[in-house]
């Protein structure tokens, strides 16, 4: 083999080692995210457990910062909500509105932990927390809210009981 032959195989295998680098970098950064997103959201997936009665039961975990996270549907899309039994209503994001195609009703104000809101009066068809699901749930639009979390208050809560026990809060909905 002469130096050239043997420059260009050097200059592939170096090339081929940072390719490599560079996958197990994309993977452990992939799966660190998803563990980050675990911590903060461990009931992305809620099995529901049927009660003798007919009714229905789920269990959420608490996340890392004490809080109750959950995937749920609104409308059949896939959301992230914050349960808040402060909160009067469920809350919707502005921009999260607009995606789940909601009208605006009329302007209506809320007290919030950072200050006195306008946010505009809207139904939801259906809101789904696992297999509980209710439907024309009164929500409201926030617009200066853009994240992707909604806030789920007590127009959806109000008709279940609930229980919490350490880190975890069992939810029921009795027929």
């Amino acid at each position: 083999m002469d130096d050239r032959q043997s420059h260009s195989t050097q200059g592939i295998g170096k090339a081929m080692t940072t390719v490599a680098w560079l996958l197990a970098l994309a993977l452990f950064a992939w799966v660190f995210a998803g563990l980050e997103e675990r911590e903060n959201n461990p009931n992305q997936f809620i099995a529901t457990q049927q009660l003798d009665d007919g009714g229905k039961s789920i269990t959420l975990q608490r996340n890392r910062y004490g809080h109750y996270v959950a995937d749920g549907f609104i409308n059949d899309v896939r959301v992230t909500f914050l349960l808040d039994t402060g909160a009067s209503d469920i809350s919707v994001p502005g921009s999260l509105a607009e995606k789940l195609g909601l009208r605006r009703g009329p302007a209506q104000q809320y007290n919030t932990a950072n200050g006195v809101i306008t946010g505009y009066l809207t139904r939801l068809d259906s809101v789904r927390l696992g297999d509980i699901e209710l439907h024309d749930v009164r929500a409201s639009i926030n617009p200066r809210n853009q994240g992707d979390e909604l806030l789920l208050g007590m127009s959806f809560l109000r008709d279940l009981e609930f229980t919490q026990r350490g880190h975890t809060l069992t939810i029921q909905q009795n027929q």
